[in-house]
């Protein structure tokens, strides 16, 4: 929604996008909070009706992958947020490259990730 032309070429180019349940969820509360929340649930709803876009969502699989992944940031020291750790597990089970901005999804061994730089740094 940003428009940073190296995200939308990414996005234009995939056949399939997934799209944790978590995320959704951080996405919601943030509308919440802003002046425009009708406007960024219709834009919302509508890239989620695109035809690559697939909602994942928290199973046991995935909840076992989260806890594998809490167990090894807890031996290795290097704690990360609880929303990020069932977003890489969900991205775990899924196969999936994780597009991120946030660069402590790095410690999580098994997860397949792009870390993006936003426009202008």
């Amino acid at each position: 929604m940003r428009g940073e032309p190296e995200i939308v070429q990414l996005l234009d180019r995939a056949d399939w996008l997934g799209m944790p349940s978590i995320v959704l969820g951080e996405l919601q509360s943030g509308f919440l909070a802003g002046r425009h929340t009708k406007r960024n649930e219709e834009a919302l709803d509508q890239f989620l009706r695109h035809p690559a876009v697939e909602e994942l969502s928290v199973d046991r699989a995935v909840a076992g992958i989260y806890a594998e992944i809490v167990g090894s940031q807890r031996k290795r020291g290097t704690p990360i947020p609880t929303n990020d750790i069932w977003i890489g597990a969900t991205a775990v089970r899924a196969g999936a490259t994780l597009l991120t901005y946030d660069a402590h999804f790095v410690s999580i061994e098994r997860i397949g990730l792009m870390l993006l730089e936003p426009a202008g740094r």
